[in-house]
C-alpha cells in the first residue's frame, strides 16, 4: 500500500512585526544588527554536510557602506560543483525513501526557528547584505520565507489525487522525486525566494545543488544553517557559491540533471534553456525548467483613479527597496486630465523620501546591490538627461562616495516606444508615459502601449474608481502580467494569497507559493493492481453462434 501524506490544513499567514520604536522586536533587531555586523565569517561551500572552502577568497560587503566587511566566500567553479553533485546523488536514494511526513517536519521546523529564535538574524542579514529596510527584510526574508515553508507543506500533502478504480482493480497515484538532482539558481534581491528555490525542491524529495548569488552570501549562510538546525540531512541542499557560470556549466552537462529552479534574469535564463538544449540528448531524463525571470512592471491609471491612492502606489511600487524587486513599478501611463495633480503629488511624496544606512530606521531607502547596478543605471540616466523626449523630474540623492545610492528618480517620456519603457532597469526609476484621454481612443490606445512595448509579462496594476473600466483593462492586458492588480501597487505577493509569476520574457509561469509550483518536481506514477487475473486468453465475443 502506498504511503500518502495525511492532507494538513492552510496556515495562516505569519504577521508583520512593526519594528516600531519602542517595540521589542526593534530592539532584537537592533541587537542582531550589532553582533553581525562584527562576526564577518568565513562563509564555506556546504557540500555533503561538510564545509568546503576551496577556490580564491572574495569580499561579501553592504552596498550601503563600502567600508563594512561582512563576510569572506570562495568562488567553488567547477571543482566544487562537481563534488557537489556527487554528493546530492549519494544522499538522493535515503531522501527519497524518507517519508513525506518526515521530509515535511524538517521544513515545519525551520519555519518555527525562523518565526522564533531565527528571525532577526536573517532579518539582520538580509539587511546589511542586500540592503533592505527594517520592514522590507521582515516581509521578505522573515514572514515570506515562514510562509513558503508553511504552506508548501500543506500544498503538497494535497497533491496525489487517486484515480478513479473499476471493480477488481486498484488503481494509485504516487509522486516520485525527480531522477537525479535539481539545481537551484537564486537571486540578490529576495531571502524568501533563495530559500524557497532548492528547500520547495527538496520537500519533495529531490536533491539540490544551490548556487545563491554573490550578493546574497551572508543571508543564505544563515539560511542554511537555519535547515541544518531544522535537521536537514547532508547532501540533501548542497551550497555552491561564487561565479554562477561555471557552477551552471558544470551541472548543465551531467547526465543527472532533473532540474533547474530559477529565479533571476531573462538573459541568463535563456542561456541556461540554450544548455540543456544543447545537451538534451545526453541526459537521463527530460530536465525541468522552471524559470521566473525579469519585469518591465506597469501602472495604468483611468481618469477615474483616484489621485493620492495612485500617487502613494507609484512611490511605494517603484522606489521601495530601491526599485530592485521584479516587480517593482517601472513604467506608468496616465491620463493627461489627471497627471499634473498625481506628479505634483508624487514630488512631493519624493521630497520626504530619506535615503542612506539601513541600520537608521528613518530611512525608506538604501543603497543598490553594488558598483554594476549603480554604474548601469546613472548610464540611464545620463541618457536620459540628454534625451530631448526625456523630462526628468526628480533625481535628488545620486552617490557613490559611501554607498551605491540611486535617488528616487521620475521621468516624463514624450515617445511612448522609447527603449526605458521596453527594457528593465532594476533601479529606483519610474518613467512615465501621458496619453491623451481626450481622444475617443485615447484609453484604448493606451491599453495597447501597456500590452506590446516590453517583451516582459510579469506584474501590472490598474487604477480605476470605474468598475466598467477596471473590467475592460483587465480583459485587454489578459497577457501582460501574470499577476495583476486593481487599485494596489503591482508589488507585494502573498504566499497563499496571489501565487506569484510571470509569462513571455518574464518565465514559465509556474507560481512560487503554489501547488502549480511544487507538482513540476515530482514525477507522477501510477500502479494498477488486479485482484482477480484473467485465466483464459480468448474473449467472449469469440464464442460459436
Amino acid at each position: 500500500m502506498l504511503d500518502l501524506p495525511t492532507p494538513s490544513p492552510l496556515p495562516i499567514n505569519e504577521p508583520v512585526l512593526s519594528y516600531a520604536p519602542g517595540s521589542a522586536e526593534r530592539a532584537k533587531l537592533k541587537d542582531a544588527l550589532g553582533k553581525l555586523r562584527g562576526e564577518q565569517p568565513d562563509v564555506p561551500h556546504v557540500v555533503g554536510g561538510r564545509e568546503l572552502r576551496d577556490g580564491a577568497s572574495f569580499d561579501v560587503r553592504a552596498p550601503h557602506d563600502h567600508s563594512l566587511l561582512l563576510a569572506r566566500a570562495h568562488e567553488g567553479g567547477h571543482a566544487v560543483t562537481e563534488k557537489a553533485i556527487e554528493a546530492a546523488l549519494a544522499a538522493a536514494p535515503a531522501w527519497a525513501n524518507t517519508s513525506f511526513e518526515e521530509r515535511a517536519r524538517v521544513f515545519t521546523r525551520a519555519a518555527e526557528l525562523l518565526a522564533g529564535p531565527w528571525r532577526q538574524v536573517i532579518n539582520a542579514a538580509t539587511m546589511l547584505g542586500q540592503s533592505k529596510t527594517a520592514f522590507q527584510a521582515e516581509i521578505d526574508s522573515a514572514c515570506e520565507l515562514i510562509d513558503f515553508l508553511r504552506f508548501n507543506v500543506a500544498f503538497a500533502s494535497r497533491l496525489a489525487e487517486q484515480p478513479v478504480s473499476s471493480p477488481g482493480i486498484l488503481n494509485t497515484l504516487e509522486l516520485r522525486p525527480l531522477e537525479g538532482f535539481v539545481l537551484a539558481v537564486t537571486p540578490f534581491n529576495f531571502t524568501a525566494i533563495a530559500g524557497n528555490l532548492p528547500s520547495s525542491c527538496a520537500l519533495m524529495g529531490n536533491v539540490v545543488v544551490w548556487k545563491p548569488a554573490e550578493n546574497q552570501v551572508l543571508a543564505a549562510y544563515h539560511t542554511m544553517r537555519l535547515l541544518e538546525a531544522a535537521g536537514l540531512p547532508p547532501g540533501v541542499i548542497n551550497v555552491v557559491h561564487g561565479n554562477g557560470a561555471p557552477v551552471a556549466e558544470t551541472c548543465l552537462r551531467h547526465p543527472s540533471l532533473a532540474g533547474v529552479h530559477f529565479t533571476g534574469s531573462t538573459k541568463v535564463f535563456q542561456s541556461i534553456w540554450r544548455g540543456v538544449g544543447e545537451n538534451i540528448a545526453n541526459y537521463k531524463t527530460y530536465p525541468r525548467l522552471v524559470g521566473e525571470t525579469g519585469g518591465k512592471d506597469f501602472v495604468f491609471a483611468h481618469p477615474s483613479a483616484e489621485i493620492e491612492e495612485l500617487a502613494v502606489a507609484l512611490v511605494r511600487g517603484a522606489y521601495e527597496y530601491q526599485g530592485q524587486k521584479c516587480s517593482a513599478a517601472s513604467r506608468a501611463y496616465i491620463p493627461r486630465s489627471i497627471w499634473p495633480k498625481v506628479r505634483d503629488l508624487m514630488l512631493d511624496h519624493i521630497k520626504q523620501i530619506r535615503m542612506g544606512d539601513v541600520q537608521d530606521f528613518r530611512n525608506f531607502m538604501g543603497a543598490v546591490i553594488n558598483e554594476r547596478a549603480f554604474s548601469r543605471l546613472a548610464g540611464w540616466r545620463d541618457r536620459l538627461k540628454s534625451d530631448p523626449n526625456a523630462k526628468i523630474l526628480a533625481d535628488d540623492g545620486w552617490s557613490r562616495e559611501n554607498g551605491w545610492f540611486c535617488g528616487p528618480t521620475l521621468v516624463e517620456l514624450a515617445n511612448p516606444d522609447h527603449p526605458v519603457l521596453a527594457e528593465e532597469l532594476f533601479g529606483p526609476l519610474l518613467s512615465v508615459y501621458v496619453y491623451d484621454d481626450a481622444k475617443p481612443e485615447g484609453i484604448d490606445a493606451a491599453l495597447d502601449l501597456v500590452d506590446r512595448t516590453s517583451p516582459y509579462g510579469l506584474t501590472g496594476a490598474v487604477f480605476a474608481r470605474d468598475r466598467v473600466a477596471v473590467g475592460h483593462a483587465v480583459k485587454r492586458l489578459r497577457q501582460a502580467a501574470g499577476n495583476i492588480y486593481i487599485n494596489d501597487k503591482p508589488t507585494g505577493a502573498v504566499v497563499g494569497q496571489q501565487p506569484f509569476g510571470g509569462a513571455r520574457a518574464s518565465g514559465t509561469n509556474d507560481k512560487a507559493g503554489s501547488a502549480y509550483n511544487l507538482l513540476r518536481w515530482a514525477s507522477p506514477r501510477v500502479i494498477k493492481e488486479t485482484f482477480v487475473p484473467p485465466t483464459a486468453v480468448g474473449y467472449p465475443f469469440m464464442g460459436a453462434e
